[in-house]
């Protein structure tokens, strides 16, 4: 019978560190490691808790996982986030349009997400504001400020009641996204475009996506540099079977941006970096490891050359993976719950030696997984996660 002998926080660390704790940390209920609203619901009638639905990212449609469920699968985060800023209007407006209603929310940065009310699973880009913009425009548009105090009101005191009233692992929530902010403003076809016709466009348009982090960072440190443990950051590099774009942009263009922020982010913390990029990601984690990441998450072990063996004896000494626990796209969604168990067995058995492993699905459970292998999801990943 395995005993946990480390509270939250220090098993969170040791991991994080190369060193083998009591067990491999579990987490669940972050931007890109949570669930969905409707999953979340058939879990907590499943499991007989009864909470209140809160949604945590209405573009995602995830839901807040109540203080009950992350017990239940012993998880070892506890997230905090900034807000909006002040006199921000997030309202999500219902509209009619071509016969079917949808629902709007416009952004801080003027992009407008929507879903339908009919399929109402997640949030879309409909309205790209810099669309049909010339680098002149692109000067004169007004970005929102990230220093803005309206954010981080009140975020100290929650995370100084996590660090000293829990045994949690203080976690921020997905910030420093300095890449695809761009395409959303822009629109994905003409994003690409630009890449071949006039980065200049692509490099004015990062600048400024830069500096509204750099500015962020700069308050959200000053309130919490000294009480999270976990940053996390990213931008989608990658899709299924490699880069979604150009290697040699990404190096030449965006990669120095995002290593200015990493940087600048280790300048003013001992938080661990964790980096976000979906897909058959191989190509970049050299770059990565240079920008100065300490994690990779989703790490999506169905796409393309994303074999868990290959991937931890490659750079299991030099970077924590976070999540790869189940191949959620073929397993997890349409297996038995046996089944699950069975494959958490084996990636456990192949990402836990030595530390340096976070487990949690591939990205968020989306709608359509049954509560059961949920349940065996995270059941397995504590039954196996002890290190003996």
């Amino acid at each position: 019978m395995h005993r946990e002998t480390m509270t939250a926080r220090q098993r969170m660390l040791k991991a994080l560190d190369h060193q083998t704790p009591d067990r491999v940390p579990i987490d669940l209920g972050g931007n890109q490691t949570g669930i969905h609203k409707f999953p979340y619901q058939a879990l907590l009638a499943h499991l007989g808790i009864e909470a209140e639905l809160e949604t945590m990212d209405a573009v995602q449609q995830l839901a807040r996982p109540c203080e009950q469920l992350l017990q239940r699968f012993h998880v070892d985060t506890r997230y905090i986030a900034a807000g909006a800023a002040a006199g921000f209007d997030g309202t999500i407006v219902a509209r009619e349009r071509d016969g079917r209603l949808w629902h709007d929310l416009t952004d801080e940065f003027g992009v407008t997400w929507s879903m339908p009310d009919d399929r109402p699973y997640y949030m879309d880009v409909s309205h790209h504001p810099l669309a049909h913009s010339s680098l002149e425009e692109l000067a004169e548009y007004p970005f929102p400020r990230g220093d803005d105090s309206g954010r981080f009101q009140g975020l100290r005191n929650r995370a100084l009641q996590l660090r000293n009233e829990t045994p949690y692992a203080v976690v921020s929530g997905i910030a420093g996204v300095v890449y695809e902010t761009c395409w959303y403003m822009r629109g994905l076809p003409q994003w690409f475009i630009d890449m071949l016709t006039q980065p200049e466009f692509c490099e004015a348009l990062l600048d400024r996506t830069l500096q509204f982090w750099l500015d962020w960072f700069r308050v959200f440190l000053d309130e919490v540099g000294d009480l999270v443990d976990v940053i996390m950051i990213g931008d989608d590099l990658a899709g299924q079977t490699g880069p979604l774009f150009r290697p040699s942009f990404y190096r030449e263009v965006v990669k120095p941006r995002q290593k200015q922020l990493v940087q600048y982010i280790r300048s003013r913390t001992d938080a661990r970096i964790w980096y976000h990029t979906c897909g058959s990601c191989l190509e970049y984690i050299p770059d990565l490891l240079d920008n100065g990441i300490h994690a990779l998450n989703p790490v999506q072990i169905s796409a393309e050359k994303m074999d868990p063996s290959e991937l931890k004896a490659q750079f299991g000494d030099r970077l924590v993976f976070w999540g790869g626990g189940i191949d959620a796209q073929h397993v997890l969604p349409t297996a038995t719950p046996q089944s699950v168990r069975e494959h958490v067995r084996r990636n456990l058995a192949v990402w836990k030696p030595g530390g340096g492993y976070v487990f949690n699905n591939v990205h968020n459970i989306q709608a359509g997984v049954p509560p059961e292998n949920i349940v065996a999801l995270f059941d397995a990943a504590y039954e196996y996660g002890f290190y003996d």
